[in-house]
């Protein structure tokens, strides 16, 4: 436990008032896009949809590999750098109310592994660079979402195993023969929550569109707390920066410049359109349904150097055919796609993203330009192949999870436990100041005040307990002073998961993993 005595000072003078506020440059986008604003809140999650529904969510759980036994702050809490990294320290735990996750569309088996605090230090090329022979992309971590959740690619690592005629699964000993790979949010989508997200063990991560992040950073997301839905709706914006990936490009939401080129004038802005449509038939593609999975899109060979011709030991299921009680549909595999590049259609005419999911395009953090990749949804919000990125990294991917700092590096922010409480506003109306402050969960505070910014007294006999990173306090602002000055003290801060970043386990895997050990199963019911 921590005794902190971080002061802030919020001042009236003459009757006038002021704040000084942050003013956001974009100087360094991959330093300043992190989302710190709620840095210093508990992560939370429901533990089952009644939860949910009554609105009550926990800040201690233990469900399979995941146990928080003490309350973590959500997100990252530091960011630094140095000449050639930047740095975030991480808990892999989202601000929004993570959960509930179920293995059925009924919603009565629980999905096996709650999330844990991974106590993740991860760093990032500052400066990109673009190989002529790309990398493949891997399980595990890819990157991070600015909420400090990590990306994983599109696969849930799985694939069709010819000699047992269905697919491979968490619950069997093999991966299957990696000709037909599974798309995670096709096969996997039943284990999300509203957000999009889900564990590996106790590894909490994205693999698509992160609608409650996106709302959270002004994207067009609307949330509707009562039933925890996120929809999409266009709110004419150019999508933020959601993530980076490991090779140092950033990833977009799904809306950017209708005209890409830097320097241009044209505002017009849209939804980005993916560089992947199924092979349905249409513009050219091999029909599935008609010709059967015996054969791979050109892409397979142009990116991962696999023969497009296939023997009988390597097709795939009929299109629809049911085995096991699942519909073995189209877009069940990445190999379900062509790239559109290869079908004769034009990128910047007919779609927007290369085969990597990126383009250069200048954007308002970049204005002269960058490579981008950007989140690929449906006109109704429907995350599409290839999601965040394909598979294959556009630049080299050198970023990685460490042990501690080089170093050399400087501190840029630093929030959780130790974040900097502050006025965030401050109003009035006759007598009554409203001052409102940027708070720590968990901590005690008391307020006091002076004229002098000498002698100090409390305010009241009040301790406030903060259960959010805001208070609002309400002061009757005394009669014949010239000046007077409030400042809150930090007297206790509550027991919490101090874990030391760089300790904690990054390497993910498949989702879904039964659990092992005692802790599996559906967790208790609160009293």
């Amino acid at each position: 436990m921590k005794n902190s005595l971080k002061t802030q000072l919020a001042s009236m003078v003459m009757g006038s008032l002021g704040i000084a506020q942050g003013i956001y440059l974009h100087a360094d986008p991959m330093l300043d896009t992190w989302l710190t604003q709620t840095s210093g809140l508990y992560a939370r999650i429901y533990l089952d949809i009644e939860d949910m529904h009554e609105g009550h969510s926990v800040t201690t759980w233990s469900g399979g590999q995941g146990t928080q036994s003490l309350p973590v702050y959500a997100g990252v809490n530091e960011v630094a750098y140095s000449a050639n990294w930047v740095y975030i320290k991480t808990t892999g735990l989202g601000f929004h109310i993570m959960g509930p996750w179920y293995l059925d569309e009924a919603k009565t088996q629980l999905f096996p592994n709650f999330p844990a605090n991974t106590a993740t230090l991860y760093r990032f090329p500052r400066n990109p660079v673009l190989p002529d022979t790309k990398t493949a992309t891997a399980p595990g971590p890819i990157g991070f979402f600015v909420d400090g959740i990590a990306m994983f690619d599109s696969s849930d690592t799985f694939s069709y195993d010819t000699s047992s005629g269905q697919d491979q699964t968490p619950v069997n000993n093999s991966t299957g023969d990696g000709v037909w790979n599974r798309d995670a949010f096709i096969n996997e989508r039943v284990t999300f929550d509203n957000a999009n997200a889900h564990q590996a063990g106790a590894l909490h991560h994205y693999h698509a569109s992160p609608p409650a992040l996106r709302h959270a950073l002004g994207d067009s997301v609307t949330y509707i707390a009562e039933t925890n839905v996120y929809s999409e709706t266009f709110n004419g914006n150019h999508s933020p920066i959601i993530g980076w990936v490991k090779d140092g490009l950033p990833v977009y939401g799904p809306y950017g410049y209708h005209e890409p080129t830097p320097g241009s004038t044209d505002q017009t802005i849209r939804r980005m359109i993916s560089g992947y449509q199924l092979r349905d038939g249409s513009h050219g593609s091999t029909d599935l349904r008609r010709a059967g999975r015996k054969s791979l899109p050109v892409w397979v060979q142009k990116l991962d150097g696999r023969n497009t011709m296939l023997n009988a030991t390597q097709y795939g299921p009929d299109v629809d055919a049911r085995i096991g009680g699942e519909t073995y549909s189209l877009g069940r595999y990445f190999e379900d796609y062509a790239y559109k590049g290869d079908l004769g259609l034009a990128q910047g005419v007919d779609f927007d993203l290369n085969a990597y999911n990126v383009r250069f395009t200048r954007t308002p953090e970049f204005p002269e330009g960058t490579w981008a990749y950007f989140t690929c949804i449906l006109e109704d919000g429907t995350p599409t192949f290839p999601y965040n990125i394909a598979t294959r990294f556009f630049a080299q991917p050198t970023g990685s999870a460490q042990t501690d700092y080089e170093p050399t590096v400087t501190v840029h922010f630093t929030g959780g436990s130790s974040t900097q409480e502050r006025p965030s506003s401050i109003s009035h109306a006759a007598e009554t100041l409203m001052i409102t402050w940027k708070v720590i969960e968990g901590a005690t505070y008391r307020m006091e005040t002076s004229t002098d910014l000498e002698s100090w007294d409390p305010l009241n006999d009040v301790m406030h307990k903060a259960t959010s990173t805001e208070w609002i306090m309400a002061v009757t602002a005394p009669k014949g002073l010239r000046s007077q000055f409030f400042r809150i003290l930090r007297t206790d801060l509550d027991p919490h998961d101090e874990s030391p970043f760089g300790s904690g386990n990054t390497d993910g895997g498949p989702g879904g993993n039964p659990p092992t050990g005692p802790g599996g199963g559906r967790p208790p019911r609160r009293p």
